[in-house]
């Protein structure tokens, strides 16, 4: 059977070129826009909230755990990004996924999205809710998301422009606070300012345990929420079938990842572990919130509580940026309804926007049934999904440059991953690493229970789309999607 005339597939790994999905958007987001966006994905709750439980397993030994995996994100970042120059596409990795690995996976990644939006604004609202609380504890949970889901959604209805320039100033805001806490933070530990004249220094890196407290062990534990921490590190990909001049803000926006990881994870965790002792970090609220009220700046902790709203609000906005054009390219290659499919005059895919802030409802929910566990159950789903978005991107990149290489076309790729193919197959290890320890870990153990579920439920959903399309196709004598 052949695919639909918008795009080609085969269930095997590509011999020649395939097609791409034809998109209807407009390339609008700024340099600017793309290198603000790049840098904000970067720095989520996971960084204010989710690095004091990283913190109490690992202890100062974290600051490696962050070098690691940022590592290994770095190179899926440059997976991602060696296929985004080459083809431009807002679908990003359902796109890949269909042409380079099997229908199938781009299927099981465009739906899978919508699960983990689910359980990914779960954790952004129960940590973003506990952070309104600090002005006004009698607010519950659900009415802060609530207020949020309204918010972000106007801001993806309009133009790509209006969320690029929105992303822009949500990134900056986050970006400047973190700089300035970081050099405020030296000048107390090297100095003493802000602290009776009295330099801190770096003893609270070894004075409570040593620098590895709970050994090996504890650095491999923490490794889930680090890499949850890092979510979103890739999502500047997403950006490309919107971007202006691609062959030069891609590789521009994706070359510093490691460095802002360095200063905005490492440099901030290392402030934080040398101002607060390792072990009291996080144990009555989050750790950047505890470190900046010892700082003495009256204001420190309610600027600190702003910059995370401010946090969980991009998060969430770009959240539905980069899923609905993940499922609005599913759409256009058969496997989701036409309607989402369908753009407004601001070449905004409505349809699916409405259906995604539809799902992030379900996540309110769930806040207001299960708030106690909420962030860590929450969590555990978003790092399985995280995860296996990576390793289909660096599957991708194989595939595609193995095809490239086959056609004596691999010089003809302008943003080359560097070190293939050895730096694919480290962060491949590091990404089973991670799903060994989800399995590990009690709380998040939850999504190996809920996880083949929903692979099979999708699945079977795809078998069917599959034979009503052939059933189709009997009956019109027209083309259809491709089967197994």
């Amino acid at each position: 059977m052949k695919e639909s005339s918008k795009v080609q597939v085969s269930p095997q790994p590509p011999t020649t070129e395939p097609a791409m999905e034809k998109e209807d958007l407009t390339r609008k987001l700024k340099p600017r826009h793309m290198q603000m966006i790049a840098i904000g994905g970067a720095i989520g709750v996971g960084l204010f909230y989710g690095s004091a439980g990283a913190i109490q397993m690992a202890g100062p030994a974290v600051l490696l755990v962050y070098v690691f995996c940022g590592i290994a994100l770095f190179f899926i970042c440059r997976a991602i990004g060696e296929l985004s120059v080459a083809e431009p596409l807002a679908g990003a990795v359902v796109s890949y996924s269909n042409r380079y690995l099997h229908p199938f996976v781009g299927f099981f990644l465009g739906w899978n999205s919508l699960l983990f939006m689910a359980a990914g604004s779960g954790a952004e609202f129960n940590a973003l809710g506990k952070y309104v609380q600090y002005w006004f504890p009698n607010v519950p949970i659900w009415v802060s998301a609530l207020c949020v889901v309204v918010l972000v959604t106007i801001i993806n209805l309009v133009s790509v422009a209006v969320y690029g320039e929105i992303e822009f100033w949500l990134s900056t805001v986050k970006v400047v606070t973190i700089i300035l806490m970081i050099v405020m933070g030296l000048g107390i530990i090297l100095t003493g300012i802000g602290n009776g004249g009295k330099a801190v220094g770096f003893g609270n890196l070894v004075n409570n345990g040593g620098f590895f407290p709970n050994g090996v062990q504890g650095m491999l534990l923490s490794v889930v929420l680090v890499a949850f921490s890092f979510g979103g590190t890739d999502g500047v990909a997403v950006t490309a079938g919107e971007a202006e001049n691609v062959e030069k803000t891609i590789p521009k926006a994706i070359n510093g990842v490691f460095l802002r990881i360095l200063i905005f994870y490492v440099g901030a965790t290392l402030v934080m572990l040398c101002l607060w002792p390792w072990n009291k970090i996080g144990t009555a609220g989050s750790p950047f919130v505890e470190v900046f009220s010892k700082i003495g700046i009256p204001a420190a902790a309610s600027i600190i509580n702003f910059v995370v709203i401010t946090a969980a609000v991009s998060s969430l906005n770009s959240g539905i940026y980069s899923t609905s054009r993940m499922v609005y390219n599913l759409a256009l290659q058969g496997k989701a309804p036409k309607a989402m499919a369908k753009v407004n005059k601001q070449k905004s895919p409505y349809v699916t926007i409405f259906v995604i802030v539809a799902v992030q409802l379900v996540g309110v929910l769930l806040n207001a049934i299960v708030p106690a566990k909420a962030f860590s159950y929450f969590s555990s789903l978003v790092v399985f999904g995280l995860v296996s978005n990576w390793i289909c991107e660096l599957l991708c990149q194989y595939r595609f440059r193995k095809l490239k290489i086959k056609n004596h076309e691999e010089d003809q790729i302008k943003f080359k991953m560097p070190w293939w193919p050895f730096s694919n197959y480290f962060a491949l290890a590091f990404m089973a690493l991670v799903l060994v320890m989800i399995a590990v870990i009690p709380d998040f153990r939850i999504t190996y229970y809920v996880a083949p579920v929903w692979l099979l439920i999708l699945f079977i959903a795809y078998r069917i789309s599959n034979k009503k399309k052939a059933a189709q196709a009997g009956n019109t004598d027209a083309p259809t999607g491709n089967g197994d």
